[in-house]
């Protein structure tokens, strides 16, 4: 398959408009180089090469996308495929017609090569499921690409495709950019919705998954935003407001991640923002507030999923925490505490069902919290901080890092617009920087930062501003910036 990468989107666009390649030789080299990677990667579940191919040899050359290479998450229906969501029982649930944001795809000229894979019911940040398998970290067998977008940013980090769809609840977007070393965009969900896809969890109250792209750089996903994006695209204001924190809630961050993030900000400073850090007890409050939302039907509308089908260990692990009794949640809490394992003390503690009053009280910390950022708006444009606390898990590792994602999660919880940018890897001084500890989770992280050297790391860009477009622009506009000042070999 050779070192070199293909074409990214706006080079694809650009030599399809002016002839000097046709959509159907593009398609012919991602084809060949998905075929070529099936077998290490296991990325691109569905294929549809063939009908690939018509597309491409009748696709118009003027469109935004024309003859560029994509991919959509496996909850994203397309007709003639599955969505399976990596559970057996729905292996014979055939898609009758395309999502919202394929069918604007393939109006731009997009051609779809077919679906990324998902963890099973995308309820982790693994993708492993029993019907498509294991999808295998482009740079680290070892290791997985993140999820639940997991499979899709694989396919763009291995130059399978051009540009790619995910969804993104708990960071499934901007996870496993940051695992793969590749751009992602988190709009709004005013500006591009769900994009139509597969809805796990349908009785969700105050939250919702959102649609988003990922691409090997900020400009093919500026690109591909333009062309199917709902949101008019504004100007950002100059020069930027920038406010950071290099904390990641419950879990230390890893050398390599705030080493990461103090590059993007110096970049930043550089091109003339004004920088300021900010104290990140926010952020990690509304972690937790989130993870109650998300949590506070105990598991049921995933689990309704399965029928009788059981979960894959990992997803029966979880949905058997998410369903104890906030009695029981109470003694395991304490009984945690004792025993040293904090993390898990905290997470029972927070989590879990809830209807009445103290589903009323998650949403008023939730208001809270929006309270807050309110403020921040009149001071700041855009937040740079930690996407994960750690760099691309090990296998099997996922259900137990949960927390690892909590920086994402304050722009799901206010429905802010986000992204995430490469800035550096992993270097083998930063692969010992954790101290020891009693408590499993954090025995696990340092685990995970052993033998890390030579992973992505990206940074998480948050804007502020909720306008239309403007704080898709301003995310854009940031990521740039930071972009500018990274070398081109920290994604590949």
């Amino acid at each position: 398959m050779g070192d070199a990468l293909p074409d990214g989107v706006t080079a694809i666009v650009a030599s399809v408009r002016a002839g000097r390649r046709t959509a159907a030789e593009v398609v012919d080299e991602h084809v060949d180089r998905c075929r070529a990677s099936h077998g290490r990667l296991n990325a691109l579940v569905q294929p549809r090469f063939d009908d690939a191919r018509r597309e491409a040899a009748a696709v118009p050359p003027g469109g935004p996308l024309a003859g560029v290479p994509v991919s959509v998450k496996e909850c994203f229906p397309v007709r003639g495929l599955k969505t399976t969501l990596g559970i057996r029982s729905r292996s014979g649930c055939r898609d009758e017609a395309d999502a919202a944001i394929v069918t604007r795809l393939r109006a731009a000229g997009a051609i779809l090569l077919g679906k990324g894979n998902v963890p099973q019911a995308m309820y982790l940040h693994e993708t492993d499921n029993p019907v498509w398998g294991r999808t295998i970290h482009p740079h680290a067998a070892e290791r997985g690409p993140g999820g639940s977008s997991g499979g899709d940013a694989a396919l763009v980090a291995s130059g399978c495709v051009a540009l790619a769809i995910g969804n993104d609840l708990a960071g499934s977007i901007r996870q496993p950019a940051h695992a793969c070393g590749v751009a992602a965009l988190l709009p709004r969900a005013a500006s591009l919705g769900r994009g139509g896809a597969f809805e796990t969890m349908p009785g969700l109250v105050g939250q919702r998954s959102r649609a988003g792209l990922l691409g090997r750089t900020v400009a093919d996903v500026a690109a591909g935003w333009q062309a199917i994006g709902t949101a008019e695209a504004a100007p950002p204001p100059a020069p930027l407001r920038v406010a950071w924190w290099d904390e990641a809630g419950p879990l230390e961050p890893s050398p390599a991640v705030r080493r990461g993030v103090r590059i993007a900000v110096e970049q930043l400073r550089a091109a003339g923002a004004r920088v300021e850090r900010l104290d990140a007890a926010t952020a990690a409050e509304a972690a937790w507030i989130h993870l109650a939302l998300v949590s506070a039907d105990g598991g049921n509308d995933v689990r309704s999923l399965f029928g009788g089908e059981r979960p894959i260990p990992p997803v029966e692990r979880l949905l058997a925490l998410a369903g104890f009794h906030p009695v029981l949640r109470r003694i395991l809490a304490g009984a945690c505490v004792w025993t040293g394992r904090g993390i898990e003390g905290a997470a029972l503690r927070r989590t879990g069902p809830r209807r009445g009053r103290r589903l009323a009280r998650a949403l008023a910390d939730r208001a809270g919290i929006e309270a807050v950022v309110e403020a921040w708006r009149d001071r700041h444009d855009v937040i740079v901080c930690p996407v994960s606390a750690l760099p691309a898990l090990r296998h099997g590792t996922a259900a137990s890092l949960v927390v690892a994602a909590a920086p994402c999660l304050l722009a799901n919880l206010v429905d802010l617009a986000a992204g995430s940018v490469p800035v550096t890897r992993v270097e083998a001084g930063e692969e010992r920087g954790r101290p020891w500890s009693p408590d499993p989770v954090r025995r696990l992280a340092r685990r995970t930062d052993e033998g890390s050297a030579g992973l992505p790391i990206g940074v998480q860009v948050v804007a502020l501003d909720r306008r239309p477009g403007v704080g898709e622009a301003v995310v854009l506009e940031a990521m740039r910036a930071i972009e500018a000042g990274v070398s081109p070999a920290v994604s590949r």
